[in-house]
Formats: structure tokens, C-alpha cells, sequence
């Protein structure tokens, strides 16, 4: 790997570190991710009467997908601790139709005022998010599907503001 290359977290010999982010100017950085699992309707209504056999499912996945932002770089080798500004999770669930399955959907939205961004920290509490509904219903569904984790935005810093295209 060369010095040039778009990948922060090599040096110029190709080795992986911590980028350094010490001379960065510190401001208002914002990220939102999303993701879902989809599941068999039974589940879904499980997760919706409440009578899931763990309790308030979406009421613990929030609580979950909160305190993994703030563990985001406990878990990534490579991430700086954040002091985190803001960290809401919104859980939505879906009832099936023809052309999707049932699902709960997951939306992260994480603040600071910092000099790095906050992008992996909303990943990571929407699949957190997700894992914690997996784990609170795989006694009623093993076949439960995690998909289309992916950013949606993220505003402040250098590169400024990315905005995802529509799926």
C-alpha cells in the first residue's frame, strides 16, 4: 500500500493504524444507518404483543443499540473513542406483503462534536439492534434474516456530507 492510498487505516508501508486524528478541527458530526430482520409473521406478532418470552423485544434492542455506539471502539480495532452527543434508535415493525417478509427495521442517528465521524457507531448500533431481536426471538425463529445494513448519511468533517441513493 502506498501513502496515497484512499484506505486511512494503512501507512505508507501497508501496515494498519490509527489514523491520527490530533490537528483535526473538532465539529458537529452526524450519522444515520439502517438495517432490518426479517422474520416469519408469527414472530412479528410475538414481538408486537409483547408476549415474546424475553420481554419488551424492541424496548431492549434500543437500549442495546444504544450502549454498543458508545462500545463502538471497544469493538473495532481501529476506532477512537467518542464522546457520543446523541445516540436514538428507532425500531419499526413491518407486517408482511407480497413482495416483503415481516421484518422490524432499525434506523441509528449518533451526534458528537469531534474530529472524527460518528459512521460507525450508528453501524454498529443498528446490528446490535438487530442482534438483540435475533437473540430475544431465536426460540421462536432461527431463520430470522439480518439485511441491508448500510449508511444513509453522515454530515460534518472534511468530506463534508454523503447521502446515500434510494434502494
Amino acid at each position: 500500500m502506498s501513502s496515497t492510498s484512499p484506505l486511512t487505516h494503512f501507512d505508507a508501508q501497508g501496515q494498519a493504524h490509527m489514523v491520527d486524528v490530533g490537528d483535526k478541527v473538532a465539529t458537529r458530526r452526524v450519522a444515520v444507518a439502517t438495517g432490518r430482520i426479517e422474520m416469519l409473521p408469527a414472530t412479528l406478532a410475538l414481538i408486537e404483543s409483547g408476549t415474546a418470552r424475553k420481554g419488551d423485544v424492541l424496548g431492549v434492542a434500543r437500549l442495546a443499540g444504544i450502549m454498543a455506539a458508545k462500545k463502538t471502539s471497544d469493538l473495532i480495532p481501529l476506532c477512537h473513542p467518542l464522546a457520543l452527543t446523541r445516540v436514538a434508535l428507532e425500531l419499526q415493525t413491518a407486517a408482511a406483503d407480497a413482495d416483503h417478509p415481516a421484518a422490524v427495521h432499525c434506523t441509528a442517528t449518533v451526534e458528537t462534536t469531534g474530529p472524527t465521524g460518528v459512521e460507525m457507531e450508528a453501524l454498529t448500533a443498528v446490528q446490535v439492534a438487530l442482534l438483540t431481536v435475533y437473540d430475544m426471538c431465536k426460540a421462536a425463529d432461527r431463520g430470522m434474516v439480518m439485511t441491508g445494513v448500510r449508511l444513509l448519511e453522515k454530515h460534518g468533517g472534511k468530506s463534508g456530507s454523503f447521502v446515500a441513493a434510494p434502494r
